[in-house]
């Protein structure tokens, strides 16, 4: 298999899944507006793993550009719009605006969930403020004698 071919590939891989990743993130959303707990924690863990590949499938990536560029005489760093001017292949160029437009996507996304959770914490803790005021008012903080009645 040519070096181009193995790029392609594993853009494809990449693109499928920063889509994965992005319904994650979709799904994390409903489950926050819902306040489930127990199926953010679910989601949180499979965003790990997914982070994870995604983190593995970018170093096979860079391996394979730093490959072709040595099999190939070229003595810089190269991009996706750079390796679709030296292919000559648009799906560089395609796949590119694909990333792009999926990362864009993803980072409003995250930030929007932040928000959320955020949220969900300020109103945790306002809620827990106001319980305590209740607990203060049962147990003072000044000390004193019990007394009891003996028989």
């Amino acid at each position: 298999m040519t070096s181009d071919i193995a790029i392609i590939n594993i853009l494809q891989e990449q693109i499928k899944t920063y889509k994965v990743f992005h319904d994650l993130l979709n799904k994390e959303r409903a489950c926050l507006v819902k306040i489930d707990s127990e199926k953010v924690d679910e989601i949180s863990k499979v965003k790990d793993t997914v982070i994870m590949k995604l983190r593995l499938l970018e170093e096979e990536r860079q391996r394979l550009i730093k490959q072709y560029a040595e099999v190939n005489g070229i003595d810089m760093d190269i991009n996706l719009d750079k390796l679709g001017q030296l292919t000559g292949n648009t799906i560089f160029h395609e796949m590119r605006s694909q990333l792009l437009s999926l990362l864009q996507s993803i980072e409003e996304m995250n930030k929007f969930n932040s928000i959320l959770i955020d949220r969900s914490l300020n109103h945790i803790k306002n809620n827990t403020n106001f319980f305590n005021l209740f607990k203060k008012e049962q147990n003072p903080d000044s000390t004193g004698v019990l007394l009891s009645k003996e028989s």
